[in-house]
């Protein structure tokens, strides 16, 4: 079918319960199905491929790069490149799920992040993303956006449950180190694991210290990912901790001071509730 504008949606609201706001905040994450009918997906997905595709720098083979590098070919901050990628990361739709589940009175963009594992592709560690981000508070959340089916054998995104709470780890970047470490550490919380494939039309949300990881893409087709990483829209920049919070700063959040409001030409606010 090809895609019009009577079938591609971005803007309407996709209607969350109690129940499902409730297990967000308690689990750390959540999956919810048919948040994107085909045809956006479609329209939408075949863009960022194209973007992907002109923007990656990996040039490397997949044996002779390291574990971050096996994990996923990173393009970020596609938005300000194509006003058709645009469109997509200023979805409402996607912006509002992630202001109730969060409870803010809206949200920023901090940025997009397209993540391709290729065919071969290598698993990624255990982590947090908030280990990245020099911000004031933690409501933040990723929204993880699959551009087709992912079952088990593409490596799609797999949560331990309740972590957001867990301080140990906070401090690892992405590395061998970090999948040793937490591991371990998760292992002894006896915390669940949700390991399950992702439907066509399936986004997940979590939150930016909620511990995740992905295996391994044994298939021969690409294991296609948009994220956009929302963050409150009255958070303030704090003092970096680490090289990679300095680097975010200069990078997604120019001009911008420590102590105010993450409010730079990069970071506007892409839903707030009506006063």
């Amino acid at each position: 079918m090809t895609a019009t504008a009577s079938t591609i949606d971005l803007d309407t609201h996709y209607p969350l319960t109690q129940e499902q706001i409730d297990r967000f905040r308690k689990d750390g994450y959540i999956k919810l199905k048919d948040v994107l009918n085909a045809e956006t997906i479609a329209y939408y997905g075949k863009e960022i491929t194209r973007m992907v595709k002109e923007l990656n720098w990996q040039d490397q083979p997949l044996e002779e790069r390291s574990t971050y590098g096996k994990a996923f070919l990173q393009v970020s901050n596609i938005w300000p490149k194509s006003e058709v990628a645009k469109e997509f990361a200023f979805s409402k739709r996607l912006a509002r799920i992630a202001t109730e589940l969060m409870g803010t009175t809206g949200v920023r963009m901090y940025h997009d992040q397209a993540l391709y594992k290729e065919p071969g592709g290598g698993y990624t560690p255990w982590h947090v993303d908030q280990y990245y981000w020099p911000l004031s508070n933690n409501n933040t959340v990723t929204a993880w956006i699959p551009l087709l089916e992912l079952p088990l054998e593409m490596g799609p995104l797999e949560f331990s449950i309740g972590s957001q709470n867990i301080k140990f780890g906070r401090d690892l970047a992405i590395s061998d180190e970090s999948q040793e470490k937490i591991d371990k550490h998760l292992k002894l919380t006896d915390l669940p694991i949700d390991r399950g494939p992702f439907d066509l039309g399936e986004v997940s949300f979590h939150y930016g210290f909620t511990f995740h990881r992905a295996g391994p893409n044994t298939t021969d087709k690409a294991r296609e990912v948009m994220t956009i990483i929302y963050m409150d829209k009255d958070i303030k920049l704090v003092e970096p901790k680490n090289q990679n919070q300095k680097n975010d700063w200069n990078g997604w959040m120019p001009g911008v001071k420590i102590g105010e409001v993450v409010d730079s030409p990069l970071n506007p606010v892409l839903y707030a509730e009506e006063a």
